[in-house]
């Protein structure tokens, strides 16, 4: 049930870009917090339109355009133009469920002595929907105290939250993440992450090899069908495996060509 007032001294903080299919869901799942940033940088598709929309409809958004800095300088700067002592951090093709909104609602923020609190993601997959509970959810930490957390700069792809003190998990509810994305979608967006990915391993000095080449993409697949129990969404899980092992080969193809220079094109 969407809720329209905010109830909650907590910034939520977006940060999108042509997101026009995803992005009212997203917002409207903060709803109940006190103000809601959205940083946008540059979006042509409507995403603007919409959400100029919801503040004529009266949802605390505080709509900020702001040139492209990469992904954890843009989130650091969503976060750091909030105002309230707690933010929520979501992506715009994520949103809360009923039950994990409720015990947010439910937390004593203002006593609790924890700094931040991690939250289970469910994936979205294409050709089935949302994977059963037996499959593993990742926990990501996305409410946290502005005082106490930040967002590693240095970190060009998969950028994160850290926080200082003690985090906790919460029990019920979880993120929705969708993306209903083609296949070949799906791979131009690994393509550009692995891209990223490499480039950040290089930076740090980081290579690879034969073996790791081998047994990092046999073993992603195993971890995320097996491991995670992908196995059991029939093909579209085996389909996501594949392509989380493609993922990780070429990231690891691309540091191998990064760390020859000028011998093979430029990645």
């Amino acid at each position: 049930m969407l809720v329209r007032k905010a109830t909650a001294d907590i910034s939520g903080f977006i940060i999108c870009k042509d997101e026009v299919s995803t992005i009212r869901r997203c917002v409207e799942s903060l709803a109940f917090c006190r103000e809601i940033v959205v940083v946008d940088s540059g979006s042509t598709d409507g995403t603007l339109d919409v959400l100029r929309a919801m503040i004529a409809e009266g949802l605390p958004i505080h709509l900020i355009e702001h040139e492209w800095q990469g992904y954890a300088t843009q989130k650091q700067f969503a976060l750091e133009a909030t105002k309230c002592l707690w933010c929520l951090s979501l992506d715009a093709d994520e949103y809360l469920d009923d039950e994990l909104r409720n015990e947010i609602l439910s937390l004593p923020l203002g006593t609790t002595e924890t700094t931040g609190f991690w939250m289970r993601r469910r994936d979205h997959l294409p050709g089935y929907g949302y994977p059963p509970k037996i499959v593993h959810a990742r926990y990501l930490l996305r409410l946290v105290r502005k005082d106490k957390a930040r967002f590693d700069t240095t970190q060009l792809v998969h950028e994160s939250l850290s926080a200082d003190g003690v985090t906790e998990r919460l029990k019920t509810g979880v993120i929705m993440h969708y993306r209903n994305m083609s296949v070949a979608a799906e791979s131009a967006v690994l393509n550009k992450y692995s891209t990223l990915k490499a480039r950040d391993k290089h930076s740090r000095g980081m290579t690879t090899g034969p073996f790791r080449l081998i047994f990092l993409c046999i073993g992603e697949f195993v971890k995320t069908c097996f491991g995670q129990r992908y196995i059991f969404c029939g093909k579209p899980g085996i389909i996501h495996a594949l392509l989380r092992a493609e993922y990780v080969l070429l990231t690891e193809a691309k540091l191998e060509r990064l760390s020859r220079g000028n011998e093979v094109p430029p990645e």
